[in-house]
């Protein structure tokens, strides 16, 4: 008798192990499922807003690109006519829309740099020899936009300028990575636009950007937190799954390409539990993206009700913002009159001024 139970016990044992293993093996198979779904969901509304970010950029340098004074500083080949229009245009953008980081550029039908926006005395500086994205347009002439690298690795919007039929130069306009970052990360997303390591001779201006992975980071508006987890995971393991889940960030890879369709790099978005399980809940036909441009248009408006932010005129808020900028020994005598000013101000309005500059810090530290 006491075989027979002994060998009913076994049994049982077995029958448990297998009962308990088949369960562990379905909750493990459904999680990976429910996973790779809400991944394949979430790449596809980032692409979706990827291409807005380019469809956006295209619009606008389409329109610039028939601009009357524009075209006459081309063809009476005067750069610094030239050079005061796109700064005063770059101004008024981010004055009064989301367009904080645009940067406009006139090139000409040689692809020599005719004028820029945010600087002068590269006049005639060619940029063919780094710039491999602008061969095809020796050939087909056709409005172009794309994630480029060039200097750095941009949004750039390529289009011909003609006068009647005649080429006489081209205008691009430039956006970085970063203000893309932004919108993702309102939506609990964090972005890393990751460059092959191999581009970095032509991006020269991101020699010192941090390495991950055999790869550059293109956006620096990243946490340094969120950088330093990325680093820690096996690398070879997301590529080859393209999503993963490691000590509670669940991560996407999608390959990075240029206008052409050329491979140039990946991206990474990295989403908490808490940011996973938000989206998880919304319903799955509605892409977050298609916010994006409500948003932008909430953030025009808003500058529009409130263009000095906090302050109450631009004198006061030119010369607040200054003062970082300035050398010690040129400080002093600002600083007094920044005091003065600041003295006339309450106590919201200081504490409004203090909110909105924390707000647009550049966050690296670590979260304690």
């Amino acid at each position: 008798m006491k075989h027979y139970n002994k060998i009913f016990i076994w049994i049982t044992f077995f029958i448990l192990v297998i009962l308990f293993s088949s369960v562990f093996f379905f909750f493990k198979q459904t999680r990976e499922a429910r996973l790779e779904t809400l991944g394949d969901h979430i790449i596809s509304n980032f692409r979706a807003g990827l291409a807005y970010e380019m469809t956006d950029l295209l619009s606008l340098s389409l329109a610039l690109a028939e601009d009357a004074a524009i075209k006459n500083a081309l063809l009476n080949d005067n750069e610094s006519q030239g050079y005061e229009i796109l700064r005063n245009i770059t101004r008024r953008f981010k004055k009064y829309t989301h367009l904080q980081s645009l940067r406009i550029q006139l090139l000409t039908p040689d692809f020599y740099i005719f004028a820029r926006s945010w600087n002068e005395g590269f006049e005639g500086m060619p940029i063919w020899w780094f710039r491999d994205d602008l061969q095809e347009l020796k050939h087909n002439k056709q409005p172009k936009v794309g994630m480029e690298i060039g200097r750095l690795l941009t949004f750039k919007a390529t289009i011909p300028v003609r006068s009647g039929k005649k080429l006489i130069g081209y205008l691009e306009a430039i956006k970085l990575i970063d203000e893309f970052s932004v919108k993702l990360r309102r939506k609990g997303i964090e972005l890393f636009a990751l460059m092959d390591e191999r581009f970095l001779e032509q991006a020269a201006l991101m020699r010192n950007f941090p390495v991950i992975h055999n790869h550059i980071l293109a956006n620096q508006n990243y946490y340094q937190q969120g950088k330093e987890k990325l680093q820690a995971i096996d690398w070879n393991k997301l590529e080859k799954k393209t999503y993963m889940l490691h000590e509670g960030t669940y991560y996407l890879l999608e390959p990075m390409h240029n206008g052409k369709g050329d491979k140039i790099g990946v991206y990474v978005l990295a989403l908490s539990q808490k940011a996973l399980k938000n989206y998880e809940n919304e319903k799955q036909g509605f892409s977050f993206f298609t916010q994006f441009s409500d948003e932008d248009m909430q953030n025009v408006v808003a500058s529009w009700a409130h263009p000095f932010g906090s302050f109450r005129n631009g004198y006061d808020k030119e010369l607040i913002e200054l003062l970082p900028r300035l050398k010690k020994e040129d400080k002093q005598e600002f600083e007094s009159e920044a005091k003065s000013i600041l003295g006339e101000y309450n106590k919201e309005e200081l504490i409004d001024i203090i909110l909105s500059n924390k707000h647009n810090e550049k966050k690296t530290g670590v979260i304690k």
